[in-house]
């Protein structure tokens, strides 16, 4: 007979433990908008705030009501009544009921040293706090979740307190009541061995809620799973207070791929990348890439032996299908890379190395020397690939630049940049102002080049960055210049490294400006070749069958 199945419900907190990291914030359009995207991920709860707390929180519970939600259910947090009210007269809980959700997670206080030392209350009054919050909400017809703040710590201190107080909350009828390894210590074994205690002493459900303090919140979830938690409470990469809070994407891969539980269907999982990197461009955050599962360089693979048995054998260094997540592999291409590393990369990129795989790799090797990086710049590669091949034509060539900064007194800087730029046989030369010198220069190799290439005003550059390659030169050491561009949904990364840094700029920017028209000439000649074809056919359908 087949085991079952279990299946583990998923409560997400990311807009609002979430926002507790130090730099983020949301907007309640932004707020929105990520609820949209768990929903779609499959998510069962969506903890939206605490309505009692901020104007923000209410604005938000209040047009949530008008989302079409398929799978997840919104929830409204809050903490039970104070000492010195009734549940009738406080008003946290009435901010609760007029945020009209269909689930309420109440807080508690589950350890005596919190009960005495921070509420100053006693522990008989706590416990009444717990019951008739949990008790006022279920009377309402609500779904109530109870969270047991710092329980770990405080079943390390006092279990029988600890565990009352459970029992409070899961005898006025709480649906489930979760365990919160709130300062996030605690290590899996003892979260195992605490969550297999509780399950024989409490009869509502479990759920656990972990924090990354110790860089364990993963660990801990899927040791208080495997003990017996149902339900498990996290953030989209991990994103909360201090370290974080536990990782709901690695979670969920972990506990469906590893472990066979059922969290979300096949193709909702297919959506982790998606929804790790779409939060993080809301939370306008940066993505991990080093993330497991859903970073960039998840499944990314630099050392040319690695890469060897990657083509041959995906499975031989890589734990899982990336597919399976939405994620794909990488094949890295670096002074560290074999000529397979070339010829994968080359592949990926649709181009044809005809047996120039050793001179690519060997051009790379002598650039990296330098100081350029080519793992960090596709577009860069690329151009490198395409300027090797017999064939290779350059739409144009820079062939000098002057920028100028000028400032007198307290004035704003002033800053020019010109240019000298070949297109076929003609030699222009541009001049632009700009708000700094990359800004000029960039403004005045596209006067040259947008009348002989107008599909080139499309490209912008969205993003620049700049790392020191020799810091130990002091004011002498050599910049490396990262460009991403981007011409609507495409994009693509070009270098340049130099002792100047303009110069750093010039390089970075000719490749990101050329490339576009390299593929574009591409795909020209493609639909050339196919409209070819299609009238040679036409022609001989055409042509009348002799007898």
């Amino acid at each position: 007979m087949a085991k079952a199945v279990r299946s583990i419900r998923l409560y997400d907190t990311t807009l609002r433990d979430g926002t507790q990291r130090e730099g983020l914030s949301l907007s309640v359009d932004d707020k929105l908008r990520i609820a949209a995207e768990l929903d779609a991920l499959g998510v069962h709860y969506i903890e939206g705030g605490w309505p009692g707390s901020n104007p923000k929180d209410a604005e938000f519970f209040e047009r949530a009501r008008a989302l079409e939600l398929r799978t997840a259910r919104i929830a409204a947090f809050g903490s039970t009544r104070h000492q010195s009210n009734r549940c009738d007269d406080d008003p946290n809980l009435r901010a609760l009921v007029d945020a009209e959700t269909p689930v309420v997670t109440l807080v508690g206080k589950t350890s005596a040293l919190h009960v005495e030392r921070v509420l100053e209350t006693t522990r008989e009054e706590n416990l009444r706090m717990i019951s008739e919050s949990v008790a006022y909400f279920k009377e309402r017809g609500k779904e109530v979740v109870f969270d047991g703040e710092h329980f770990f710590d405080g079943y390390r201190l006092d279990s029988e307190y600890a565990l009352a107080t459970l029992a409070a909350a899961a005898d006025a009828g709480a649906d489930c009541v979760v365990l919160c390894d709130t300062n996030g210590g605690s290590l899996p074994e003892d979260v195992a061995e605490i969550v297999a205690r509780v399950a024989e002493r409490v009869s509502a459900p479990l759920g656990i809620h972990t924090h990354n303090d110790g860089g364990l919140a993963v660990a801990n979830a899927m040791s208080a799973v495997r003990a017996g938690c149902v339900h498990v409470q996290g953030t989209i990469n991990g994103y909360g207070e201090r370290c974080g809070n536990i990782d709901l994407i690695p979670l969920i891969a972990n506990l469906q791929v590893k472990l066979g539980y059922a969290c979300v269907e096949p193709e909702q999982l297919r959506r982790l990348t998606e929804v790790s990197h779409l939060v993080a461009d809301v939370a306008n955050l940066n993505p991990d890439a080093h993330a497991p599962y859903v970073g960039r360089s998840a499944f990314a693979h630099k050392g040319g032996i690695h890469v060897a048995a990657v083509h041959k054998l995906s499975s031989s260094y890589e734990h899982v299908d990336p597919a399976l997540v939405g994620n794909e592999t990488r094949v890295v291409v670096s002074e560290l890379a074999g000529r397979k590393n070339v010829r994968v990369r080359a592949e990926a990129l649709g181009l044809e190395l005809s047996g120039r795989e050793l001179s690519v790799l060997q051009r790379v090797k002598e650039l990296e020397s330098q100081g350029f990086q080519f793992e960090a710049a596709d577009g860069s590669f690329e151009m490198l690939v395409r300027r090797t091949a017999p064939d290779y034509r350059a739409p144009f060539e820079l062939l000098d630049f002057t920028v100028i900064v000028a400032k007198q007194g307290e004035e704003t800087s002033r800053v020019q940049a010109t240019t000298k730029i070949r297109i076929g046989n003609e030699v222009m030369h541009t001049a632009a102002d700009g708000d700094g010198p990359v800004n000029a220069l960039d403004g005045a190799i596209r006067k040259a080049l947008v009348p002989h290439f107008p599909d080139l005003a499309e490209v912008k550059l969205v993003d620049y960055k700049v790392r020191i390659v020799d810091a130990h030169r002091g004011s002498a050491a050599k910049p490396r210049v990262v460009i991403e561009s981007a011409r609507g949904e495409e994009r693509w990364s070009t270098l340049g490294c130099s002792e100047n840094v303009i110069e750093a700029s010039w390089q970075a920017l000719w490749d990101s400006l050329e490339l576009p028209l390299l593929r574009d000439r591409d795909a020209d000649n493609a639909r050339r070749g196919i409209s070819s074809v299609v009238n040679d056919l036409r022609a001989k359908l055409s042509t009348p069958v002799q007898a």
